[in-house]
């Protein structure tokens, strides 16, 4: 791999792992609000749609985090 894609790679690395902790962030966010409701609400229709956003963002956070470990994997054996 030449140096410009290498950089290239890197540079996304850098901005994926910026969004990464943005949707930390955001996950931890949603799954502690959720953690605060009171027990009767969060058995409500709006308590599971909220642990629904926890779950849905913490996959997302896992995927990204995959996906950022894919392509350091392609640096690393270049």
């Amino acid at each position: 791999m030449n140096k410009a894609r290498r950089k290239k790679l890197e540079e996304i690395i850098n901005a994926l792992e910026e969004q990464r902790g943005n949707l930390e962030e955001v996950f931890s966010e949603e799954r502690d609000a959720f953690d605060n409701l009171p027990e009767g609400i969060q058995y409500s229709e709006r308590g599971e749609q909220m642990e629904e956003n926890a779950d849905v963002l913490e996959s997302a956070y896992d995927s990204l985090d995959a996906v950022i470990s894919d392509i350091q994997d392609v640096l690393d054996a270049n």
